[in-house]
């Protein structure tokens, strides 16, 4: 079965120009103008990605809100913001609210393509059994690749799609520093550098939710980042 993509967009003629390009490449396209259609379909049914625009209509941050919801649906569905909006602000706002990835509408549909089939390739691989180890536990951490869950201190850490995978990627070996290059190769996602640095400190805020003396993931300034080897 073709891979089932909500739209979230206002303009009528950006939703139909994106929803044209994805059905091309084999993907079928719902498409929503507003927040509370949106919103009313996919508690419905959840679809495999949703692309999302931040101003919905009237309401300015309305996507910002939507996001919020469908991640109370669901840890794991695959987001992406795609808007005209491109500040540092807006970005760190978006992924703060659980997006998995961030595009301003002025990039290529090649590249959103690219984008979108990295996620996907993500979401395959958290539903396949891992090929070695179901269970990674360094210290008081533990990943779980059967459930795709984690905890610290026995505790569950909430993270999205591409957290999980970031995390499993540092703490894989410890220790090892990671640059933003070989972090994108692992967790299956071409973003720029600031999307990273958001993604990491997104995570660290997470850990230390549930504990406040979380340190265990080291910035190596000029280099990347790694998980701490004694933790």
């Amino acid at each position: 079965m073709p891979r089932r993509i909500a739209i979230v967009e206002d303009d009528p003629v950006i939703r139909a120009n994106t929803a044209d390009v994805l059905k091309k490449h084999g993907y079928e396209v719902i498409q929503h103008a507003n927040r509370p259609d949106a919103l009313a379909a996919m508690r419905t049914r959840l679809p495999d990605l949703v692309l999302l625009d931040i101003g919905l209509g009237d309401e300015i941050d309305g996507g910002f809100a939507l996001c919020r919801d469908l991640r109370a649906l669901s840890g794991t569905l695959p987001i992406i913001f795609l808007t005209a909006r491109d500040s540092d602000f807006d970005t760190v706002s978006g992924l703060r609210m659980g997006a998995d990835d961030y595009v301003t509408k002025n990039m290529s549909l090649p590249h959103l393509l690219a984008r979108v089939s990295a996620l996907f390739r993500r979401a395959d691989l958290a539903r396949e059994p891992a090929p070695a180890e179901d269970l990674l536990t360094r210290g008081p951490l533990q990943l779980d690749l059967q459930r795709f869950s984690v905890s610290w201190n026995g505790r569950e850490v909430e993270l999205t799609l591409t957290e999980f995978w970031m995390v499993h990627a540092l703490a894989k070996y410890p220790g090892h520093v990671k640059n933003r290059d070989q972090l994108m190769s692992e967790v299956h996602i071409v973003v720029d550098d600031s999307t990273i640095t958001s993604h990491v400190k997104r995570i660290r805020r997470k850990f230390a939710a549930v504990d406040p003396t979380f340190d265990c993931i080291d910035t190596v300034y000029g280099l990347g980042y790694r998980w701490r080897a004694e933790a």
